[in-house]
């Protein structure tokens, strides 16, 4: 069956390793529509091409590019004219107008399509992305949620066709593996990796680390309008001497710094309107064999499971206490380490969410 799948989100080299071995497979034809850029938070992510192979990568500019809600594929019609797929998987919320505008295109060419969400939130939309949401409920003939939240919430605004709660994407285990350079030697390594906003609780991990004992150092991975703020916090609190922050890094190079990492910590805080959807830096932390420990928000504790240790959000003398007893026993951070690699192995790589969405492909074009 012929499949063309549209994905802003390929545009990283970590996440086409899934689009490989959904090509993989003798019964599917991929084609895969990317930007050759998006604007994530003024910021420009352009396309990598690490994992290319077995499929056609078509690069397809977008209108209003960096716009969530608003950003389209002007071209996409003449793409799927030249692609002619038998299913049509786009990889947006259905509110979108991206979403919209290729399911209706899929419609028009004769192709089922299918459509992804994370939304785990219940929110109604203003005119015109409310018509635009109920037509694509209403096209659509089936649907991908990232939890079994955001089914919930698919289902209590009307939806009521075919779905799967997939995630949106696994991790490479030959990618994201074990750092074989990881010693003890160094000193105890904390590491985060996520956007500087509030609902990500660095604040808590801030409050967490003042008065952590021993030897320790803290390393940052990202970017975002509260930079600033944690910049002057940890300058203020004599910490700054103890950390790395690293704004950008490529996809590709996140095992390695995962490596350098005792323990990751993504210690969120719900918000009004925002819960964490899946918390994806957990898996390919435990892919690498780092622990992970992480806030009891969202979605959060039910990726950790028992593989690694949760705590109270907000709570940063419960958090404290965690990283205090990960500091001191190494049997616990390898143990923790290893029971976080198995259970992404279970559930969590690319082959099983391949294969798990081809499933899909299959029930919608009757080969299953």
């Amino acid at each position: 069956m012929r499949v063309t799948l549209i994905s802003k989100a390929c545009i990283l080299g970590a996440y086409q390793t899934k689009l490989e071995q959904i090509a993989g497979h003798d019964d599917i034809e991929l084609s895969v529509v990317v930007p050759p850029y998006w604007i994530e938070n003024g910021n420009r992510l352009d396309l990598e091409r690490s994992h290319t192979r077995g499929y056609d990568l078509v690069v397809s500019p977008l209108a209003f590019n960096g716009r969530y809600h608003l950003h389209f594929y002007p071209r996409l019609s003449s793409v799927l004219r030249q692609t002619q797929p038998d299913i049509c998987h786009i990889d947006e919320e259905p509110y979108n107008m991206a979403t919209y505008l290729a399911a209706r295109a899929a419609r028009r060419g004769g192709a089922k399509c299918l459509f992804f969400s994370w939304q785990n939130i219940m929110r109604r939309y203003p005119l015109p992305f409310a018509a635009m949401e109920r037509a694509v409920y209403r096209w659509a003939s089936c649907a991908i949620a990232g939890n079994q939240d955001a089914l919930a919430v698919l289902r209590s605004k009307g939806y009521d066709g075919g779905a799967k709660v997939i995630p949106q994407f696994g991790v490479d285990p030959s990618l994201f593996r074990p750092h074989q350079s990881r010693s003890g030697t160094r000193p105890f390594t904390i590491g985060f990796a996520g956007r500087f906003v509030p609902e990500k609780g660095l604040d808590t991990l801030i409050d967490a680390v003042e008065n952590l004992g021993g030897e320790w150092r803290l390393l940052l991975i990202g970017d975002g309008p509260l930079r600033g703020h944690i910049e002057e916090r940890l300058s203020r609190g004599g910490l700054d001497a103890r950390t790395t922050s690293l704004s950008r890094v490529p996809s590709t190079d996140m095992p390695r710094h995962l490596g350098a990492m005792d323990v990751l910590v993504l210690p969120s805080i719900d918000q009004p309107n925002w819960r964490e959807q899946f918390g994806r830096i957990l898996i390919e932390a435990m892919a690498c064999e780092t622990p992970v420990i992480g806030s009891q928000a969202g979605e959060i504790p039910n990726v950790i499971g028992s593989a690694g240790l949760t705590f109270s959000q907000g709570d940063a003398d419960q958090l404290r206490e965690q990283l205090a007893s990960l500091q001191g026993d190494a049997s616990l951070r390898q143990s923790l380490g290893r029971l976080g690699r198995e259970r992404v192995m279970a559930y969590y790589t690319q082959a099983h969410v391949a294969e798990a969405t081809v499933a899909v492909y299959r029930r919608l074009s009757g080969t299953d």
